[in-house]
């Protein structure tokens, strides 16, 4: 981490040190009462048996936005981090396998309602000012171990509803029926994540839970991308937001996909790639999460056009992403780069070229730590054609 970055998240959390001392150090509590945006989360530590519950911040009313990352286009890095630092995460020990009985129905009440429901949680002992970072989800603020836990107001989302009482159904089926009827991937992934879908239901780690959930909508997706045209020229997408530079490039080829991240580690660069061809990804990705985040906005725009083409997509980030906030401002950064307007390119190498123009990475850096850019160093562009 540089020292830039270092300034910019010792600034974010020395603001956020002071709300709470201007609130009387509110979180350092035996209790809380406030309105869940509807929120759950399912920690991975000490798996199978896992730290379960709500997330409440203490504030009652429509709180929504603290947990929506969808809506969260346009708001800065220190908005978002405040958001989640406002939220309270209540826990209980529970196995994986224990997908009822009162507590879990109640926080499956929570990940299905529509709108923020009033909680009182009562912690066996006082919360203190912790703060969790974790690169897959979003930051969130105390923890407290649950004594007691009430919910009230709950209005449930009725495609939800009816997936959750079909449990004949399995669970990617489940999360593309959720997906196909305009519930976000957000939520779907709290649904995922609190074992609500499929027939043999799990509690599912929050932060598995995401790139699960972004997987089986990504393998449906390149389904129907297989079997539409080839796209005939090459286009150049780009965004940036939180301290994010993203291109993604398209070209006339059958689908091909590759994600290669670069970052900054005390003054040194970092590289980060992963590829796959129709048959996809045969291991777990070295960039993660964000490889099918990533993939997922893309997919999207080519099932929209309903063309099919290569696509390789370059994330630059840089020393302002100084807390990491998760995976879903990949997918929506993704997703926002697609609306715009296209630059198109002259051919792939003129494409590359104007790609890496956005950033501060030479394009002969980029060709040196890809796959698929590898074969245009190699000069061997003919295969793409």
């Amino acid at each position: 981490m540089s020292v830039n970055s270092q300034e910019i998240r010792r600034s974010i959390l020395s603001k956020w040190h002071e709300t709470l001392s201007k609130h009387g150090n509110l979180f350092s509590s035996d209790s809380i009462s406030g309105s869940s945006p509807p929120s759950v989360f399912v920690g991975s530590y000490n798996y199978p048996k896992v730290f379960v519950g709500p997330m409440v911040p203490p504030i009652h009313g429509d709180t929504s936005l603290l947990d929506s990352p969808e809506q969260w286009m346009g708001k800065s890095l220190e908005d978002v981090v405040n958001f989640r630092l406002n939220l309270v995460r209540g826990i209980q020990k529970i196995g994986i396998d224990q997908t009822d009985g009162r507590y879990i129905e109640n926080l499956q009440e929570v990940a299905m309602s529509s709108k923020p429901i009033d909680s009182d949680l009562i912690f066996q002992k006082s919360t203190s000012a912790n703060i969790s970072l974790d690169g897959e989800s979003a930051p969130f603020g105390p923890i407290g171990e649950i004594k007691s836990a009430k919910f009230s107001g709950t209005s449930s989302v009725k495609p939800i509803e009816k997936t959750y009482y079909d449990k004949d159904l399995k669970a990617q089926d489940a999360v593309l029926n959720l997906y196909n009827s305009g519930i976000e991937i957000s939520k779907i992934q709290k649904c995922f994540s609190i074992g609500m879908l499929g027939h043999k239901r799990k509690l599912v780690p929050t932060k598995w839970s995401i790139t699960a959930t972004d997987d089986i909508i990504c393998k449906s997706l390149t389904d129907e991308v297989l079997n539409y045209s080839l796209i005939d020229s090459c286009r150049v997408f780009s965004h940036e937001h939180l301290g994010n530079i993203f291109t993604i490039v398209l070209f006339p080829h059958r689908w091909i996909y590759e994600m290669i991240e670069a970052w900054y580690s005390n003054g040194v660069m970092g590289f980060g790639s992963d590829y796959e061809d129709a048959r996809g990804i045969d291991h777990p990705p070295a960039i993660a999460g964000a490889y099918f985040a990533a993939k997922l906005g893309v997919l999207e725009y080519l099932n929209k056009m309903k063309i099919q083409a290569g696509v390789v997509i370059l994330r630059e980030i840089r020393p302002e992403y100084a807390i990491p906030v998760g995976v879903w401002q990949v997918r929506e950064g993704i997703r926002e780069a697609m609306k715009k307007m296209p630059i198109i390119a002259d051919d792939l190498n003129h494409a590359l070229s104007l790609a890496s123009q956005k950033m501060s990475i030479t394009k002969s850096e980029w060709l040196a730590h890809g796959n698929i850019l590898g074969l245009v160093r190699q000069k061997v562009l003919s295969d793409f054609f």
